[in-house]
């Protein structure tokens, strides 16, 4: 045999063993054979959570309890932007340290911490001041700002970004975005500290004030954007509430995560999102409600937390104005927390802050299912923070539905006064 035919049969052979192994490997034998498959380890694509350390300094008249309450606050607001909390570190002083917040020694001791757990943050219970912020980067990371290890972040920035999270509407977003870029504006001086000025004098004008300059006018710029751009938006909304001036309004008012959404659906029964999270509304959601045979209309609005940045009250003023033109407040509280006497008290200060302090309130307590006995809610009803308010109170579980038809009575005879009053040929 020709040697060409001799090599033509073995590459047909070859070619037929290659095609025997190729369906032999496809085959459900060779997929199931132990000894054939390499196990594999699943390999996770989810972003690791950041790792935070909480800073935050204690007054020398709070008491420990209180103090770890606020705590407990500030690592909610943290998780709620899925931050882990790897340490916490609390110094009692009568003021901040106007340089760097905290004491030089509990500094030192908080920078060992962070580098030791590596951690990506550290987080302020507090506004911090632009100068306090640059120091605590130096002390955190070097002069080398660019090359930052660590974060610092303070309460402010935290809740406008749960803010920017949680905002839907074109209002809201426009609002938030307004509030950060006047957070940000005065704090725009340590972005360019490697390219500033090191003399002074003729020709010595360095690239790092030419960008910093430029970026404060494109802020500038942007901010009177949106502030043109709400105040059509208010208009609009000027607009709207005129046409309910004919109408009794109700507005759901008090701190973040105490049942306002939950309530609103029961009465309304509709399905607004309501969540275990800090600020899970944001934007204002009116609905219509009728109790015998005579409509009004009920408000869900933002709730308020404490030390809430005052950029934010004043972005949120149309928002606010649904609270500061309601006819009757139902502030809803928490009793379960602990020291919801001081969430009843912020809630006060930011109505009076608003210009709605004086208003018709029914004070409802939720979540009295968490009380294990009925002596306990006893006790809380002759609890004197209820009586000095000088409002209605009423108990009740929104999502146990317990006493809710107390509510709608209560809330009724409030509205029914409010309604012929406006209309008093229908009595």
């Amino acid at each position: 045999m020709p040697l060409f035919c001799k090599d033509l049969q073995s590459l047909v052979v070859r070619k037929r063993l290659l095609v025997v192994i190729h369906h032999f490997t496809a085959s459900k034998f060779y997929r199931k054979t132990p000894s054939f498959v390499m196990p594999r380890k699943p390999v996770s694509t989810a972003p690791k959570p950041e790792r935070a350390v909480l800073v935050a300094l204690i007054p020398q008249q709070q008491s420990e309890a209180l103090a770890q309450v606020y705590l407990d606050e500030l690592a909610f607001l943290a998780a709620t932007l899925g931050i882990e909390t790897i340490g916490i570190f609390t110094q009692k002083m009568l003021k901040p340290e106007t340089k760097t917040y905290i004491g030089k020694g509990k500094l030192e001791e908080v920078v060992a911490f962070v580098k030791e757990q590596e951690a990506d943050m550290v987080i302020f219970d507090d506004e911090l001041t632009p100068a306090q912020v640059r120091n605590l980067e130096r002390a955190f990371n070097g002069d080398n700002i660019w090359e930052a290890q660590c974060k610092i972040l303070d309460r402010s920035l935290m809740i406008l970004d749960i803010f920017s999270f949680r905002a839907q509407t074109a209002q809201a977003k426009s609002q938030v975005e307004l509030a950060q870029y006047q957070y940000m504006l005065p704090r725009l001086t340590r972005m360019w500290t490697h390219l500033s000025k090191q003399k002074g004098g003729i020709g010595m004008r360095g690239p790092g004030e030419k960008e910093l300059e430029t970026d404060r006018r494109i802020v500038k710029d942007k901010i009177s954007f949106l502030k043109q751009k709400l105040d059509k938006i208010d208009s609009q909304s000027l607009t709207r509430r005129k046409n309910r001036e004919r109408m009794v309004r109700v507005a759901l008012v008090g701190y973040t995560n105490v049942g306002k959404s939950t309530l609103m659906n029961l009465l309304t029964k509709t399905a607004i999102l309501a969540e275990d999270k800090l600020f899970a509304t944001v934007d204002a959601t009116v609905r219509k409600i009728v109790l015998d045979n005579i409509p009004f209309l009920i408000t869900d609005t933002v709730g308020f937390i404490r030390k809430l940045p005052t950029t934010l009250v004043e972005c949120f003023k149309s928002t606010l104005d649904e609270i500061r033109e309601a006819d009757i407040l139902l502030h809803v509280v928490d009793v379960s927390a602990p020291f919801y006497e001081e969430q009843m008290q912020t809630v006060h200060e930011t109505l009076f802050e608003i210009g709605a302090g004086d208003k018709p309130t029914i004070l409802v307590c939720n979540k009295i299912d968490k009380y294990a006995s009925n002596d306990e809610l006893n006790q809380l009803a002759y609890h004197p923070e209820f009586a000095k308010t000088g409002h209605q109170v009423v108990f009740i579980s929104a999502t146990q539905k317990h006493n809710v038809q107390a509510l709608k009575s209560t809330m009724l005879d409030m509205v029914r006064e409010k309604f012929y009053t406006i209309f008093p040929n229908n009595l």
